[in-house]
C-alpha cells in the first residue's frame, strides 16, 4: 500500500502546530500529571468483578488497530491472530458468541463465514470513552447474555457548558513498517445540544518477524461517527447517531485477503432520570447496522493458479475468486431502573433481528448475492441489588430469551427458549480498602451463525449442518475474587470455575475447502461435555512515590468430559510485570511479558477460526516507553516493542497461508522490534 507522508497528514500538522502555539501555557500554576502508558489492567469495579479501561490512553504494546488489540491488554484476554489486525479475541480460553461484544449497548456482528470481520474488527478504540468487561455470567441485562464475559465499548455523554462550549482530544501515530495512525474527537455545543465527531484513520504495511522475514500483514481502515444530542434538561438525554467506516487487510494466516469491510450505521437512544420517586430512569435505544464484507484471493495478493484442459493442451490460468457476505441488524432496548431505600431493580425487554447474505464467485461459479439466513430474537430480564448494610450487598438477575433462526437455503429453521440466571454476594470494608465477591451463574447459549452455518458436518455426521443437530450450550459457573489495598501494596484476584453442558467443539477433517481457514481442513461441529477453571491474579507495590511496580498473572484450563482430552484453543499461562517511573511531567516505563508453552493441546480441534496443530514455545518479550508532557494537554508517548528483536509465535496464531509459502502446519511470527511515537492533545 502506498503510504502518504507523515508530515503532510493534516491532523499531525494541526497537532506539531498546537505543541509550539500552545507553549506559553506551560507558565499556568495548574499542572497536569503526564498519562502513563498503560500495560496492565488497573482499574476495577463490584469488587473486581467488573473491569473498566480507558481506550483514549496509549498502550503497549503498540496502541491498538480495534477491538481485539485492546482487550489484549486486559488481564485473561487473548487474541487469534491473521495478520497485522483483525484478530479474534478469546477470554478465558473461550472464543466467539460466548463473548458479548457491545458498542454503546448495541451488538454489531460481522458477516463472515470464517469470522474474518470479526465483531472487534468494525471497532476503533480510541473513538470511545471506556471499556467495561464484565467477567462470567455475572449480568443479564443485554441480549443473548455472554457466558465467558460481557464487554461493552461505550461513548459517555459530553459535559459543556456556557463558558465551555467545546471539547476534544486529537492523536497521532508513527511506527515501524509504515504505521500511521490519526484519530480525533470533536464536540461542539452548550448545556442543552450538543455535536460529536469521532474520526480516524489507521494504516500500515507488512510487518518484519524478528529473523527479519516479511510477515503478509499490511492494512488500512477508517471510520467516521456523528452523533447530535439534546439535553432540555438536566434530566433528559436525546441522541442521534449515524456511521460509516471502511478497511482492507492482508492476511498471512488465511488463503483470502479482507478487501471491503464496510459499516454504516444509525442509531437513537434517550435517557430520563428522576421520573417519579421509585423510577430512577427510563432508557430506551434502536439501532441498525448493515456490514458489507467482500473477501478475495486477487486484490491484495497474486491469484493461485489452476491447471486447465484448453483444446487438449493442459494449462495453468489465475484462478481469482471473491466472496461478498452481508449482514443487516436491527438491535432495540427499553429499561427501566427503580429504587426503594434498599433495593434496587433493573428490569426491560430487548429484541434482535439480523438477515445474513452471501455471494461467490469464480471461474468455477457465480451465486449471486441472496439470504440464506435470519435470525430474530426477544428477550426480558430483571436484575435486582439489595444492600444489607454498608458491608454486604446481594446482586441477582434473570431473563429469559426466545430465538428463532430460519435457515432459507435448507428450507429449515429452529426456535429455542434460552433461560439465564446468576446470584452474587459482594462485600466491601472501606476501612481497610478491601473487596470480595463470589457469585453463581447460568446460561443457556444457541449455536450461533458459524456454528451452524461455516461447519461441513454436525453430530449426526451429515454432509451439511442441520439445525437440530446441535443442541443448546450449557454453562454452570463459580465466580469469586477479591481486591485489597493496605498502604504502599496491593493485590486483586479473579478466579471461576465452570461446568458446561453440551460445550460445541469444532473438529477438522480432510473434508471440503476450509472456507479460507488457511488449509484443506474443514470443520464438524458436535457437543460434548466440558469443565473449566482458572484465574487472573495481580499484586503491585510502589516502593516510593514516584517507583511503582505491578505484576499479573492469567490461566484458563479446560477438558473434554467425555474423552478427558484438554479443550482446544486455550491460550497458556501468561506473565506480565511493569516496573513505571512516574513524575508530573514524564513518566518512564519497562513491561516484561512472559509466556508459557502450551502442552494442554487437541490435535486437530478448535473453532471456527483456529485448531490446535502442536504444542507451542514458551517466550518472553521486553517492551519500553516513556511519556512528556510537552505543554499542558499535549502528550508525547514513545515507546519500543520487542527491544530485544525475539522471533516467536502466540499459540492462538493461524497457520500461514500456503500461498504465502508456509507449510500446512507452520504458523506464521509475530512482530519483531518495533518503534513507535504518539502524539495527543487535548482541547
Amino acid at each position: 500500500m502506498a503510504q502518504p507522508k507523515f508530515f503532510l497528514q493534516p491532523l499531525t500538522a494541526a497537532i506539531c502546530v498546537a505543541c509550539y502555539s500552545g507553549s506559553v501555557q506551560a507558565e499556568q500554576e495548574v499542572q497536569q500529571l503526564a498519562p502513563v502508558v498503560l500495560t496492565a489492567q488497573k482499574a476495577n469495579d463490584a469488587n473486581g468483578l467488573i473491569v473498566r479501561a480507558d481506550p483514549k490512553q496509549p498502550i503497549q504494546p503498540v496502541p491498538a488497530t480495534d477491538g481485539a488489540d485492546y482487550l489484549q491488554s486486559i488481564a485473561g484476554f487473548s487474541s487469534i491472530k491473521n495478520g497485522g489486525t483483525n484478530g479474534d479475541v478469546t477470554f478465558r480460553g473461550m472464543f466467539g458468541s460466548r463473548i458479548k461484544i457491545l458498542t454503546d449497548g448495541t451488538e454489531n456482528l460481522g458477516a463472515c463465514p470464517a469470522r474474518m470481520d470479526a465483531p472487534t474488527s468494525y471497532i476503533q478504540p480510541e473513538s470511545f470513552d471506556r471499556i467495561t468487561v464484565t467477567k462470567g455470567p455475572q449480568t443479564v441485562q443485554y441480549a443473548n447474555t455472554g457466558s465467558a464475559a460481557t464487554v461493552i465499548f461505550e461513548r459517555q455523554k459530553p459535559k459543556l457548558s456556557d463558558e465551555k462550549k467545546y471539547q476534544g482530544q486529537a492523536s497521532a501515530l508513527m511506527g515501524s513498517y509504515g504505521r500511521i495512525d490519526q484519530n480525533i474527537e470533536a464536540i461542539v455545543g452548550d448545556e442543552q445540544k450538543y455535536m460529536r465527531l469521532n474520526t480516524g484513520r489507521s494504516e500500515s504495511n507488512s510487518y518484519q518477524d524478528g529473523d527479519g522475514n516479511t510477515v503478509p500483514s499490511a492494512w488500512e481502515r477508517w471510520n467516521a461517527d456523528l452523533a447530535l444530542g439534546w439535553t432540555p434538561d438536566t434530566d433528559t438525554w436525546v441522541e442521534l447517531t449515524g456511521g460509516k467506516s471502511d478497511g482492507e487487510a492482508l492476511y498471512a494466516g488465511r488463503d483470502m485477503d479482507g478487501s471491503k469491510f464496510a459499516r454504516e450505521s444509525l442509531g437513537l437512544r434517550f435517557e430520563k432520570k428522576n421520573v417519579t420517586d421509585v423510577i430512577q430512569k427510563v432508557e430506551g435505544q434502536i439501532n441498525y447496522s448493515y456490514n458489507d464484507h467482500v473477501m478475495d484471493n486477487f486484490r491484495l495478493r497474486t491469484p493461485p493458479m489452476m491447471e486447465m484442459d484448453h483444446g487438449g493442451h493442459k494449462m495453468k490460468m489465475p484462478n481469482p475468486s471473491e466472496m461478498q457476505v452481508t449482514r443487516r441488524t436491527l438491535n432495540s432496548r427499553l429499561a427501566v431502573t427503580s429504587e426503594w431505600d434498599k433495593l434496587s431493580l433493573i428490569t426491560g425487554i430487548d429484541s434482535q433481528q439480523n438477515h445474513h447474505a452471501g455471494s461467490m464467485t469464480s471461474m468455477m461459479m457465480n451465486m449471486p448475492l441472496s439470504t440464506n439466513m435470519k435470525f430474530n430474537s426477544y428477550g426480558a430480564f430483571g436484575e435486582l441489588a439489595y444492600q444489607f448494610n454498608d458491608h454486604y450487598k446481594l446482586v441477582s438477575g434473570a431473563r429469559i430469551d426466545h430465538v428463532k433462526i430460519d435457515a432459507i437455503k435448507l428450507n429449515d429453521d429452529r426456535k429455542e427458549t434460552l433461560p439465564s440466571a446468576f446470584i452474587r454476594l459482594e462485600n466491601q470494608h472501606p476501612e481497610h480498602d478491601a473487596k470480595t465477591y463470589i457469585g453463581l451463574g447460568y446460561v443457556e447459549r444457541v449455536p450461533d451463525y458459524w456454528e451452524l452455518f461455516s461447519t461441513a458436518h454436525g453430530n449426526s455426521g451429515m454432509s451439511k449442518p442441520t439445525f437440530n443437530d446441535l443442541d443448546t450450550e450449557k454453562t454452570l459457573q463459580l465466580d469469586l475474587g477479591y481486591q485489597h489495598q493496605h498502604g504502599a501494596f496491593k493485590s486483586w484476584a479473579s478466579a471461576y470455575a465452570g461446568l458446561i453442558n453440551d460445550y460445541i467443539l469444532l473438529s477438522y477433517h480432510n473434508h471440503a475447502t476450509g472456507h479460507g481457514h488457511g488449509s484443506s481442513f474443514s470443520a464438524g461441529a458436535k457437543n460434548v461435555d466440558a469443565t473449566i477453571a482458572g484465574a487472573e491474579a495481580g499484586i503491585g507495590y510502589d516502593f516510593t512515590d514516584a517507583l511503582q511496580s505491578d505484576v499479573s498473572l492469567a490461566y484458563a484450563w479446560g477438558e473434554n468430559s467425555d474423552s478427558n482430552d484438554p479443550l482446544p484453543q486455550i491460550a497458556p499461562l501468561e506473565g506480565r510485570f511493569n516496573l513505571r517511573y512516574v513524575q508530573d511531567k514524564y513518566t518512564l516505563g519497562l513491561l516484561w511479558r512472559v509466556v508459557a508453552k502450551q502442552d494442554r493441546i487437541s490435535l486437530n480441534q478448535g473453532n471456527i477460526v483456529g485448531y490446535d496443530m502442536a504444542e507451542s514455545k514458551s517466550f518472553n518479550t521486553l517492551a519500553l516507553n516513556a511519556s512528556y508532557n510537552l505543554v499542558d494537554d499535549v502528550n508525547l508517548a514513545i515507546g519500543v516493542d520487542n527491544v530485544l528483536d525475539k522471533t516467536y509465535t502466540e499459540h492462538l496464531n493461524k497457520a500461514g497461508s500456503s500461498g504465502f509459502g508456509f507449510a500446512s502446519t507452520e504458523q506464521f511470527n509475530n512482530i519483531g522490534r518495533n518503534y513507535w511515537a504518539r502524539i495527543s492533545m487535548k482541547f
